[in-house]
């Protein structure tokens, strides 16, 4: 009746509360980190804090530090974006030719997937060796972004799969009825249609690759990327720096993943409208 409140049964509230308690347990850290970072000249890594400054964010970038934050910074920033270009080409192009079985197809598709079960380091240790066996000195764009693409393409041909199976394919029947060539249909039907799971693979492949650090530590050669550099502060000096860094590179993530979501919202209503006027 209205007005009369169902009273809830005891397993809601149960499993709220371990709801609840997994989330604390998931973003408690996170948290912990971004309130330390704010730590005062005179405080270190542990509670009580001892004031609040902005002492540790601008030591990231003072000169004669042991960690080179901003040129690693730059050199994971770049490599995630070729890799996440890389990524979303060959998963788009298989997501597409995986929709009608070829012989062998199976085969193929288990042996793009196959680096997920063996350990990340035992893949960068293989391609490490491979590049040594050759006379090849393993470098960012070489060894670094092969070993890192056999962690980005597996998911990114999950993610595509998923999305090429819910793709309506009379959009494309009604556009080559129309006169539209392979070409404009890609460009004008298929494309625009899957945009939103394109963007979802590349940010995919974006966070994987900008936070990998085993397949990278065997295979980067002479430059560290972000969070090789990290791990290697750490090993040797322990400071609120290192949670001023957490913060920054967290925040700068969020807001990358943040801006992908407003896109694809964007492109969705935008999308629903011209539905409902061409209806």
């Amino acid at each position: 009746m209205p007005g009369v409140s169902e009273k809830r049964p005891w397993t809601f509230y149960a499993l709220a509360t371990l709801f609840a308690a997994f989330l604390l347990f998931l973003y408690g850290p996170m948290l912990v980190i971004y309130v330390l970072s704010f730590q005062g000249p005179n405080g270190g890594v542990t509670f009580p804090m001892v004031g609040t400054s902005l002492t540790w964010f601008r030591q990231i970038l003072q000169p004669g530090q042991m960690a080179n934050i901003p040129v690693s910074f730059e050199r994971s920033l770049s490599l995630a974006i070729v890799v996440s270009v890389l990524t979303v080409i060959f998963a788009v192009a298989a997501g597409l030719g995986f929709r009608r079985r070829f012989p062998g197809s199976g085969v193929i598709f288990y042996l793009a997937v196959a680096s997920l079960v063996m350990p990340s380091l035992l893949v960068g240790f293989g391609i490490g060796l491979g590049f040594q066996f050759l006379g090849l000195q393993p470098s960012l764009f070489t060894s670094a972004m092969g070993a890192q693409l056999t962690w980005t393409l597996p998911f990114g041909l999950f993610a595509m799969f998923a999305v090429v199976n819910r793709f309506n394919r009379s959009w494309e029947e009604a556009a080559a009825d129309l006169g539209a060539s392979a070409w404009q249909r890609l460009r004008y039907v298929t494309i625009p249609i899957l945009l939103p799971g394109i963007i979802g693979v590349a940010m995919g492949a974006f966070t994987l690759s900008y936070d990998e650090y085993a397949r990278t530590t065997l295979t980067i050669g002479p430059k560290n990327t972000l969070p090789l550099e990290i791990y290697a502060l750490i090993s040797s000096d322990t400071s609120p720096t290192l949670f001023a860094i957490g913060t920054l590179t967290t925040g700068a993530s969020f807001l990358v993943i943040t801006f992908s979501l407003l896109l694809v919202v964007r492109m969705q209503r935008r999308r629903g409208k011209t539905t409902i006027e061409a209806g």
